[in-house]
């Protein structure tokens, strides 16, 4: 396994905020896809043979810099974190973990997962499900998806809320940002959907900075 130090180091200097145009995975993995966003947001993909099968890393890169890293296993199952707010990492067993392959074969899953924070346990509770649509890309076919979650502190109290519409990719494996909203504020919605899917070998692929939306007010996205 990575360590977060070795992580948040090489990433940071593969990716600062205006020097370089390109990013670097981490010695002993392998870039597979990058992927340009609206809202200003760029996530770079990768895995490891260190790792267990299945799993990726996520690198999550704004107007700003880099200020997320995620591992997510075979069912997008967030493995661990280390964003500029704090590290985290999923407590085990999840008494309903996430769940692609669930989500495949029934067209929904629920999920009830404990997030460990420096802030404190986070409990989320919610689903996702396929609308039965798909939408297509750049080239790549994803199937949508709508969903609805809660965060509670260790207490049981609501911290957050929110619903929106995703996409998913049964071949990659991955989620990827769509539309968001709170609860309280249906109207104010967030869209951060793909615009860009870039593989290795094709120009722009495993590039340090977004470039769609970046001159508008900074990203709705809380890391």
């Amino acid at each position: 396994m990575i360590k977060p130090l070795m992580i948040l180091s090489a990433l940071a200097l593969a990716a600062p905020a205006t020097a370089q145009q390109t990013f670097a995975a981490p010695e002993g993995c392998t870039g597979t896809l990058t992927v340009q966003q609206k809202g200003c947001v760029l996530v770079n993909v990768w895995s490891c043979a260190a790792d267990n099968p299945g799993d990726q890393w996520l690198a999550l890169i704004g107007q700003g810099g880099l200020f997320s890293v995620q591992k997510v296993d075979d069912e997008f199952q967030w493995i661990e974190a280390y964003k500029i707010t704090g590290d985290e990492s999923l407590e085990s067993p999840a008494p309903d973990p996430a769940s692609l392959t669930e989500l495949f074969a029934n067209q929904i899953d629920t999920w009830d997962f404990t997030i460990l924070t420096d802030d404190g346990p986070q409990r989320n509770v919610g689903y996702d499900m396929l609308t039965g649509e798909t939408t297509e890309i750049d080239g790549v076919t994803l199937m949508n998806t709508e969903y609805q979650g809660r965060t509670l502190d260790a207490d049981g109290n609501e911290i957050d809320t929110g619903s929106g519409r995703q996409y998913v990719s049964q071949d990659l494996r991955l989620f990827f940002f769509g539309e968001s909203w709170d609860a309280a504020t249906p109207d104010q919605v967030t869209d951060m959907s793909p615009v860009e899917f870039i593989f290795p070998g094709e120009p722009g692929f495993f590039s340090d900075q977004p470039i769609y939306e970046c001159n508008q007010i900074e990203t709705g996205y809380r890391p």
